[in-house]
C-alpha cells in the first residue's frame, strides 16, 4: 500500500508511515477495534417503567438516564427511552394536578350543598 500523504510505499500492516509519521487506514481500523464496547443505559428503561406506574420516581429516574446517555460510555444508547419516561411522568403528573383540582372543587361544593342542622 501507498502512503495517501507523501506517497511512499508503507507495509500493508502498518499503522503510520514511517516516511512521514502521517496515520494509514489501519491505524483507524486498529483505534476502533480496541475502544471499550459502549454500554447499556438501563435506567432508562427502568424509568420508562415507571414513568407508568409512579410519575416521580419515573421523572427522577429517567432524567439521571437522560443525562447519562449524553456520556461517552453509553453512546446514546437509551436517549429515547429516557425522553419518553420524562414526558410520559410529564404529562402523568400534569393530568393528576388538574384532577386533583377538579376533585376538590367538586367536594368542595358537594360539602358546601349539605344542609347543616
Amino acid at each position: 500500500m501507498y502512503c495517501k500523504n507523501c506517497g511512499h510505499e508503507v507495509n500493508d500492516n502498518a499503522v503510520i508511515c514511517p516516511n512521514c509519521g502521517v496515520a494509514t487506514d489501519n491505524y483507524m481500523q486498529a483505534a476502533k477495534s480496541n475502544s471499550a464496547p459502549a454500554q447499556k443505559n438501563t435506567m432508562a428503561l427502568v424509568g420508562f417503567i415507571l414513568s407508568f406506574f409512579m410519575a416521580l420516581p419515573g421523572l427522577i429516574i429517567s432524567i439521571i438516564a437522560y443525562k447519562n446517555a449524553k456520556k461517552p460510555e453509553f453512546n446514546g444508547d437509551g436517549k429515547s427511552f429516557a425522553l419518553a419516561g420524562i414526558i410520559i411522568s410529564a404529562v402523568s403528573m400534569g393530568l393528576s394536578f388538574i384532577i386533583g383540582i377538579i376533585y376538590s372543587i367538586v367536594l368542595f361544593n358537594f360539602i358546601m350543598w349539605i344542609p347543616t342542622y
